[in-house]
């Protein structure tokens, strides 16, 4: 009953596929029709290249083809041709699906509508094309632009509002209705409605910059370095919630890396909030390890501890605030990382619920009680490993421990 439920939830949400080892079509849900403008019955049967756009180089499919037939995920923004002519563009998916002995048996494509990103974007680069070919009218050509750009960013300001408001909405429903027997499918409908806010962000920064460079003739280190931040945090946000929506699927590639690498990244991610909250991070790596798991997941875990450590210095008003992270290993060679604050540490009686989903110390404004939840998760599922916590020098210590990668594999 439940995976039904999943499945529909999926179905519903997303446009999806599937094709047999040669690319004819065996099924198609009600939402590949809606977009592509052909019935069930004008696609079952048919080779999957009817809703192929003329302008898509064939270099393209042959790469998705040699990826998908060595039993591999082919991801791609692919560019098709409705039934009537009109364009859509995709975010695509393709996955192998093997039979018991290990052959491709079909091939499953689950994709969502990025047709308006796209045009947008398209339509912003037009936009700037003008502004260069117009320069005896740039005065009025600003003016006219600046006034288009305030109408978007306030259309986009309410969007992004109603897709938050959306998200309270289904994150109370699902509460209520079931926790841990709904979390696949919360994750999943999270991950859908925020992509198109972090698109329309990315382009808003990007306007940003444009505007920025035309007022100030000379560079700005300070003022790029500040950009080149921001894009790397929404970039990081967009990965994290794709690793988040396909956290409960086996299909996932895991990567081998130098766990010292996690760490300066979730330190890297961090940075403007530490220094708002005066914490100094103090990182010493004994002896680096490489580790087999997934690096966005598992960085999380990193800025997750870091979060509820900078939460708690401001509830009990620490002053001089310090987050001390520790890499080493083990007699067998497995990473061990702690670590470790002097906020105060957790109250005893609260040490063995700490992990529990939807408990939370915090206000119900400041927490939902799923951060050290999720990471527990990753750790034990994704990485195979353990998390414990403890109180120790006036703070709460975590500690890590991953089991060694394999030898003889390199970093990804």
């Amino acid at each position: 009953m439940k995976l039904e439920q999943y499945q529909e939830a999926i179905e519903s949400s997303n446009i999806i596929s599937k094709t047999d080892i040669n690319g004819i079509i065996t099924f198609v849900n009600d939402e590949f029709c809606k977009i592509s403008g052909y019935s069930k019955e004008e696609l079952i049967g048919q080779n999957h290249n009817i809703v192929r756009h003329p302008d898509v180089d064939a270099s393209i499919f042959k790469k998705l083809w040699q990826t998908i037939l060595q039993k591999k995920a082919y991801k791609s923004t692919v560019k098709n041709k409705a039934k009537d002519g009109s364009t859509f563009y995709v975010n695509t998916t393709v996955f192998p699906i093997l039979n018991e002995v290990g052959d491709i048996e079909e091939f499953i494509a689950i994709r969502y509508d990025v047709t308006e990103s796209v045009r947008l974007s398209e339509a912003l680069m037009t936009k700037d094309k003008e502004l260069e070919e117009l320069n005896a009218t740039l005065e009025k050509r600003v003016e006219e632009q600046t006034k288009a750009l305030v109408e978007l960013n306030q259309t986009l300001e309410e969007k992004v509002k109603e897709e938050v408001e959306k998200n309270r909405e289904k994150d109370r429903f699902l509460f209520q209705q079931s926790r841990l027997a709904s979390m696949g499918e919360m994750i999943a409908n999270i991950a859908h409605q925020w992509r198109q806010p972090l698109s329309e962000l990315t382009i808003t920064l990007y306007q940003m910059k444009k505007v920025y460079t035309k007022q100030h003739s000379d560079k700005d280190d300070a003022f790029e370095q500040s950009y080149a931040h921001a894009k790397k945090i929404i970039s990081k946000m967009s990965e994290t919630i794709e690793d988040f929506r396909n956290f409960f699927s086996p299909e996932r590639q895991s990567d081998l890396f130098a766990l010292s690498r996690v760490a300066k990244e979730a330190i890297d991610i961090m940075r403007g909030t530490l220094e708002r909250n005066e914490v100094k991070i103090d990182l010493v790596v004994h002896s680096d390890v490489f580790i087999q798991g997934y690096f966005n997941e598992f960085s999380q875990v990193f800025i997750n501890i870091i979060n509820n450590s900078i939460d708690a210095f401001n509830m009990n008003n620490i002053k001089q605030r310090l987050i001390y992270i520790e890499i080493d290993t083990s007699m067998q060679g497995d990473a061990i990382m702690r670590l470790c604050d002097n906020a105060g540490g957790i109250e005893e009686s609260l040490l063995d619920k700490v992990f529990e989903p939807y408990f939370t110390t915090k206000h119900a404004s400041s927490g939902t009680g799923l951060g050290l939840y999720m990471s527990k998760m990753i750790v034990n599922n994704s990485m195979k490993g353990l998390i414990v916590v403890k109180n120790e020098n006036d703070g709460a210590c975590f500690t890590i421990t991953i089991p060694k990668a394999k030898e003889g594999k390199g970093e990804k």
